[in-house]
């Protein structure tokens, strides 16, 4: 199969998740990425640990994760001799892209006016913490503390728990995947017209958007808060039974049942009350309390031989172990091997399939510098660039 996105090439100055997710995501698709990082250091993510596993020369499992498939150039753009050879490379882009609060790349004189005047078909994408306007635009785009000010931290936990954020990146990777889209819309776009485009995401956006389900119901209830229901909270806006329990054994989650079907299943008496359904909301902490003392009566295996018959939406908990172990899992062959400077690394591979067929490679993420004498001989730079 021809790679989806052949002949486009990616240059990708940004670091950490946001960007990185981005310039990945266009890789898996075929387009060839050069990540331009910092001589000496690199793209900080190198060495930022997510825990205390370490690949090769100290470098983190997440860099490895993030950054396979691509090349790495280093440039102190700060050196006029470097930045002439980047602009050489911008001439030939079809990207760019960047993750930098607003007016650092406009200091570099690499913001998308003068990057247009080098290559007026480029697509520029950026990706901000809180947008280019206002007194947040300066702040740091961490994803925490996105998460912190959007308003997401209230929807996971109980009512009585403080505020819960999500523990994954979720504003980073949200954010990646809405300037991938953007980009793509803008490739397509230049197929006709000739044209680049400038494509702007910021993390809280995104953030934003990501809640557009809860934050539609705040904005048409008078602006009620989310209240998060007192045990198994799963959703701030919907009724009993959707949550986790706990089991004999485990745990269990249940979706959205009718109550009096859900009642006649685990044959109790106690849920006659909640015959309307606008009571599943209303007292929902009370048919919760019901059934948090049913469930763990017996083993999750045995529960969902009861309701997975009778089609009530409902699955066991795993733990990572759990879920490599299963059959589910198996199939998706979600899994594959990288290959960088002779070391092998597992990591998952693009989720996306076309024709039935995966998006993979094994191609590992790059040593700092690594492609520096191959890129400068290609594209006829005046030096290569110091790692």
């Amino acid at each position: 199969m021809d790679a989806l996105l052949d002949d486009i090439l990616v240059l990708d100055f940004s670091q950490f998740l946001s960007g990185p997710s981005v310039s990945l995501r266009l890789a898996d698709m075929g387009a060839r990425v050069i990540k331009i990082e910092r001589p000496g250091t690199g793209d900080i993510c190198r060495l930022l640990y997510v825990s205390d596993v370490r690949i090769r020369g100290g470098e983190s499992t997440i860099f490895h994760a993030i950054n396979r498939n691509k090349e790495s150039f280093s440039a102190d753009v700060k050196d006029e001799a470097s930045l002439s050879d980047i602009k050489k490379l911008i001439r030939k882009a079809d990207v760019v892209l960047h993750n930098f609060r607003p007016g650092v790349m406009q200091r570099l004189g690499l913001d998308y006016e003068r990057v247009k005047q080098i290559n007026p078909s480029v697509v520029y994408g950026e990706i901000s913490g809180y947008g280019q306007e206002g007194e947040w635009k300066h702040l740091a785009g961490q994803d925490l503390l996105l998460q912190s000010v959007s308003g997401i931290t209230y929807l996971s936990g109980n009512a009585e728990d403080p505020p819960v954020p999500m523990g994954v990146a979720v504003a980073d990777i949200i954010a990646g995947t809405h300037l991938t889209q953007g980009i793509l819309a803008a490739l397509f776009q230049r197929l006709q017209t000739g044209e680049g485009s400038l494509i702007q995401v910021s993390m809280l956006e995104s953030l934003l958007d990501f809640q557009f389900e809860v934050l539609t119901c705040f904005f048409n209830d008078g602006n009620r808060l989310p209240q998060r229901s007192s045990l198994g909270s799963a959703h701030a806006y919907i009724a009993a039974p959707y949550g986790i329990y706990k089991t004999a054994d485990g745990y269990m989650a249940i979706a959205m049942a009718p109550i009096p079907k859900l009642a006649a299943l685990i044959q109790t008496d106690a849920l006659n009350g909640y015959a309307n359904p606008g009571d599943w909301f209303a007292k929902r902490d009370e048919i919760k309390t019901v059934l948090k003392e049913i469930f763990i009566q017996r083993t999750t295996a045995a529960w969902l031989s009861v309701l997975e018959p009778a089609d009530i939406w409902c699955a066991d908990v795993y733990d990572y172990n759990d879920l490599l172990a299963s059959e589910g899992y198996q199939l998706l062959e979600m899994e594959q091997w990288v290959i960088s400077h002779g070391l092998k690394i597992k990591t998952t591979r693009c989720p996306v399939r076309v024709d039935g067929v995966f998006l993979t490679s094994e191609k590992g993420a790059p040593a700092l510098g690594e492609h520096n004498a191959a890129i400068a001989k290609e594209f006829g730079l005046n030096q290569v660039s110091s790692r």
